[in-house]
């Protein structure tokens, strides 16, 4: 699944979103995201809280676009 565009189709950018919200309510990204503010708190960062759901959605939406690289041959 590709990143929608600003001008795609509304049915396009709701599958995008209903992706990220089953993304979002996983027990992986929970984990993840936990771990992460765990990790950041400890190092006294600043709103640690949003930087480790956007790096905890960031590394998911990276593994499918990792995932779609190799399933289509390239590199």
């Amino acid at each position: 699944m590709s990143v929608p565009k600003f001008d795609s189709p509304e049915e396009e950018i709701k599958k995008w979103l209903n992706y990220i919200a089953l993304i979002c309510l996983s027990e992986e990204f929970q984990s993840l995201k936990m771990e992460l503010e765990t990790i950041y708190q400890q190092s006294n960062m600043e709103n640690y809280r949003l930087a480790a759901f956007q790096d905890a959605l960031y590394a998911f939406l990276s593994q499918e676009e990792d995932g779609q690289v190799c399933q289509s041959g390239t590199y």
